[in-house]
């Protein structure tokens, strides 16, 4: 792309840089604008990026490159966003209530958490905010620990290093959901320049009160007497390890082994291409630490420790992580296993594996599907007990976080581990036997990364337009859940693929699934869902090509 320098671009840029109240925002955008101005080649694409935007407020709040500029995380961003949502919780019958402000450790948070602090504080709420850097979940636990009207935390959770973002949550303690979201935007839009918003200093910072409480709650997740386990774990260069440690430790879990390079909040995330224990590679060293440990679990937080994944020991002794479903899987049959709750509720999302419901239909629970995100599985009814998202996001404490919650995850985790290890089983042993009843259920995703979110538009309507008859050799049927959500479900015998663009990213996902029943051999069955579930693969890839 190759944009002129136009009259338009300069004033905005001008007035942008007269209105932010940072000193190294005002000279970073300041160096641009002059070098476009001089014509430097490339200047003049890259400021009107910074200027293309506000970053959209949605209901995963903001999230966007730490820089400059409308189009970026910045404190004069920050502080319009926080002047809009202190203006929504206004008008929404909470003025001068409690807002609860947590961080993480990437680059930019702590002044991002002040400046949110200080707007606030200057709005007339009673702002807390958590000492240091410290788990979104902790943040999640302290809106409703403090009865608070709203929580942020400052956070880009597994993105890139170069990413922070802003979440919201309301006073259930669930982040926002439609239409606050939309009313929040519209609150942004009407604030004050940055630089004439009010800021004052004044919170109060929280002690180690309210992480204590929250690991008390955490202590009492696991469901047997058992703790003899060993665990290798990992925080990813984010603000999980201490928080893991402490948690274990009250849970009277004392083997647990942390990845030392991987252990300090390190916003340049050194050892990791992507910070996403999805990501090939992510967790090499973790795996790596397990095999030498002769560990019997392995656990992999994401930077923020609202995602846990797990790892287990193959048959041949090797190691490898679990998928999200799998894991899901697994966790809520160990929560449908024991729990007291007469009348339970479990819930996935549309776009994972539906074994869940098959695992709760054999315990008599009550099971709900919701569209993507855990905003809506924490509101999926009354009685929820576990709700989990493929993509490694597990809540096994409801009562007490509503929210994605990964040291709970791990150590609700270790206790499933301790309890099979005093069986002679593991893992692997429970997923065969809830396959062997319930089929084997594969998943897998196909995302495509454009550039032009256009394309996204242009592949939804095509597929609207002329629905695929069949997928993978498997006739299908289509389901728009449109207006609903921008979303395509494509179901056949045994087969299922759901489309939609993302959220969070710049990508068009298509999530597979294949079920095989198992009617003779286990690997056998294996074997065929894998075969089914390549041929869906490539189908799709093709179509989406």
């Amino acid at each position: 792309m190759t944009t002129s320098l136009t009259s338009d671009l300069r004033d905005r840029a001008f007035r942008w840089i007269a209105d932010d109240p940072d000193d190294d925002s005002r000279v970073e955008l300041q160096n641009i604008l002059a070098r476009a101005m001089g014509g430097e080649a490339g200047a003049a694409d890259e400021l009107a990026d910074r200027m293309a935007g506000p970053l959209e407020f949605g209901t995963a709040g903001l999230r966007g490159p730490v820089r400059a500029g409308p189009n970026g995380m910045n404190v004069a961003v920050v502080t319009r966003t926080t002047a809009g949502v202190a203006a929504w919780l206004t008008t929404q019958g909470h003025p001068g209530g409690v807002v609860v402000v947590g961080r993480d450790a990437r680059h930019g948070s702590e002044a991002f958490a002040e400046a949110a602090a200080e707007v606030l504080t200057a709005a007339g709420f009673a702002v807390k905010v958590l000492p240091g850097p410290l788990p979104t979940p902790v943040l999640a636990f302290a809106v409703l620990e403090l009865g608070a009207v709203a929580g942020i935390q400052i956070t880009a959770s597994h993105n890139p290093p170069a990413d922070n973002g802003y979440k919201l949550y309301d006073a259930s303690g669930g982040q926002i959901v439609p239409p606050s979201d939309g009313q929040i935007e519209r609150a942004i839009e009407a604030t004050l320049p940055a630089i004439s918003v009010p800021r004052e200093p004044g919170a109060e910072v929280l002690g180690d009160e309210l992480r204590d409480a929250y690991l008390a709650k955490v202590a009492l997740l696991p469901r047997g007497p058992e703790r003899e386990v060993r665990v290798a774990a990992t925080a990813l260069h984010g603000v999980g390890a201490d928080t893991l440690r402490a948690a274990f430790e009250r849970a009277g879990f004392g083997d647990l082994h942390v990845v030392a390079e991987q252990a300090t909040p390190d916003p340049d995330f050194p050892t990791v291409a992507f910070p996403n224990p999805e990501e090939p590679g992510a967790t090499d060293l973790l795996l790596a630490l397990a095999s030498e440990v002769d560990a019997d679990l392995a656990i992999a937080l994401d930077p923020d420790a609202d995602r846990c994944a797990l790892g287990v020991r193959e048959r041949d002794g090797s190691w490898r992580m679990l998928r999200g479903d799998e894991t899901g899987v697994l966790l809520g049959w160990h929560v449908l296993s024991t729990v007291e709750d007469p009348d339970p509720l479990v819930a996935t999302t549309i776009v994972s594996s539906s074994m869940l419901g098959e695992v709760a239909k054999e315990f008599g629970a009550r099971y709900a599907e919701t569209l993507t995100g855990f905003k809506w599985l924490v509101r999926a009814g009354e009685g929820l007990v576990f709700a989990y998202e493929e993509a490694l996001g597990l809540c096994v404490n409801p009562g007490f976080v509503r929210d994605k919650d990964g040291i709970s995850a791990a150590v609700f985790a270790a206790g499933l581990a301790a309890s099979l290890r005093a069986a002679g089983r593991g893992p692997l042993d429970v997923l065969d036997e809830l396959a062997v009843k319930h089929g084997v259920h594969v998943t897998d995703q196909v995302s495509l990364r454009v550039t032009d979110l256009s394309v996204r538009e242009r592949l939804m309507a095509g597929l609207r337009a002329a629905p695929p008859a069949s997928l993978g050799g498997t006739d299908v049927t289509m389901e728009d859940l449109l207006p609903e959500a921008d979303v395509l479900r494509l179901t056949g015998e045994g087969l299922r693929v759901v489309i939609r663009p993302s959220g969070t990213e710049p990508k068009l996902k298509a999530y597979l699934q294949v079920k095989e029943p198992v009617s003779g051999d286990l690997a056998e069955a294996h074997t065929a869902a894998d075969a089914r579930l390549a041929a869906l693969r490539a189908d799709i890839e093709s179509r989406l090509a």
